[in-house]
């Protein structure tokens, strides 16, 4: 018999004071597109797209308007058919600005030719990853990272199990849940089709067990296919981060700085399948997603949404904010950015937009009182309140002695802390303080290498220049 096991720390947010903010009661709403989509070209982990299309193109739904920009990247495609506006940057929701491709909206619904596969168990899984990687698709559950890349594992690596992340942990959102009720059939094909392209025999599903009704479905499919098992799970926060769905699953313990790879794991969000399942039953590339609007908006609910939507075009969709809205997330309440600004467009890390009252804000930070909340609930067993005392005073090393790189910035810590210290953000301000000084590094590494190189190669013509002389005398004698 299976034993579950719990991973250490975690948390049990409230969510709201009647639960969810959208329940598997309410049907996923198609949204009409808009009038104008803002598409980024770095919707992902990884190398930027670059764009093949100029301003005064004609552009179909699911035409390749960026291509990937190396082997860890994603295309990215039209949302809409219509004349592209210009190719210009963009604001993302955590303020940085990229290169991003925008569509005046014809709103003729012209599509590409498709090409789906008729017969795809009959496609060796070379054929069925680049099917996955021509259609753009990424985590869908907020990494991002390139799903192509998850099936073509690098360094001979043996993937024994597909895991498949139907937790859904964060508080408000339920995009996830909605789909697998009025797709499991669509997923659990999408899972089978994931297994022939990685070659594995073993699928788990984990559904965190406040979504029954999703679990029962779900296994009702599975039963038709080999392999594929259905796992209830606690309901606690992280349950969705993959080291901790694995460890979860299979008592494999993800060791720090490592992926589920080096335990013969792949992990994927139920809404990635659902997209890899229509690239490869429909030929069609990742233009849309199911995306949460919840919290205090007069009418919230799941929307299919098209890559590119300027947030104030859903907004509209859910007849505006209500008046008490302090705080506008981009993402779950734990995880998410608090935004400024509507003109920002849902990528495909999109899962949730979540409208907050001044009593969600964040109240003003006090000193640390040295209770190890933090510590207690971390995951990762990580101590953030000595990283954080570490961060303020710019000791970035000694941050990354304490294993900050190793934060999944789950915000557990920030959430139970009783001083209210912005715990979650150290981490993410010392993470990129650490990466940046290694690119630094990294560079200055690279000009001493080619400045010894040329040094080298200038003292050998100048010693082959010495010689010539020589040469020529003796020749001459």
């Amino acid at each position: 018999m299976f034993e579950m096991k719990l991973f250490p720390g975690g948390i049990h947010p409230l969510e709201g004071a009647n639960g969810k903010a959208v329940n598997g009661l309410n049907p996923i709403r198609v949204l009409e597109a808009p009038p104008r989509v803002i598409i980024p070209l770095q919707q992902h982990i990884g190398a930027p797209a670059k764009a093949v299309v100029a301003p005064g193109d004609h552009v179909r739904i699911g035409q390749k308007i960026g291509e990937a920009g190396g082997f860890v990247s994603a295309a990215v495609h039209a949302s809409v058919s219509g004349t592209v506006h210009a190719v210009q940057d963009a604001m993302l929701a955590n303020g940085t600005m990229v290169p991003a491709v925008l569509i005046d909206n014809d709103y003729q619904e012209e599509w590409v030719d498709l090409h789906p596969s008729d017969h795809p168990e009959t496609l060796s899984a070379a054929e069925l990853q680049q099917i996955v990687r021509d259609a753009g698709i990424v985590g869908l559950g907020g990494a991002t990272f390139p799903t192509a890349v998850k099936l073509a594992p690098s360094g001979g690596r043996k993937i024994e199990k597909l895991i498949i992340n139907g937790a859904e942990c964060e508080p408000y959102l339920t995009a996830d849940h909605r789909l697998m009720l009025e797709k499991a059939a669509d997923i659990i094909d999408g899972i089978r089709l994931m297994m022939q392209a990685l070659e594995v025999d073993e699928a788990q599903i984990g559904v965190e067990n406040n979504k029954q009704d999703a679990i029962d479905i779900l296994s009702a499919e599975a039963k038709k296919v080999d392999g594929i098992r259905v796992v209830g799970l606690p309901v606690r926060y992280p349950q969705g981060g993959e080291k901790q769905l694995v460890f979860a699953l299979t008592h494999r313990q993800v060791p720090n700085g490592g992926l589920p790879l080096d335990v013969g794991c792949v992990v994927c969000n139920v809404g990635t399948v659902y997209a890899i399942d229509r690239a490869i039953r429909e030929g069609r590339p990742l233009v849309e997603r199911i995306t949460t609007v919840g919290g205090l908006v007069n009418n919230p609910g799941n929307f299919l949404v098209r890559i590119g939507t300027p947030i104030d075009h859903l907004i509209d969709a859910c007849g505006g904010l209500q008046p008490r809205v302090r705080q506008f997330i981009y993402g779950g309440p734990m995880m998410g950015m608090a935004i400024a600004r509507f003109d920002i467009p849902v990528t495909k890390g999109c899962s949730g937009l979540v409208a907050m009252s001044e009593k969600a804000m964040e109240p003003e930070e006090s000193p640390c009182i040295k209770c190890g909340s933090c510590r207690f609930a971390c995951p990762m067993k990580l101590f953030p309140s000595r990283i954080d005392a570490f961060t303020r005073h710019n000791r970035l090393e000694e941050a990354e002695k304490l294993g900050v790189m190793n934060c999944i910035e789950c915000g557990c810590c920030t959430f139970v802390c009783p001083a209210k210290r912005s715990l979650t953000q150290s981490m993410r301000t010392a993470k990129n303080g650490i990466q940046r000084k290694r690119r630094r590094d990294a560079a200055r590494k690279a000009q001493e290498e080619a400045r010894a190189a040329q040094e080298e190669a200038a003292k050998k013509a100048q010693e082959a220049a010495e010689k010539e002389p020589e040469k020529t005398g003796k020749e001459a004698g």
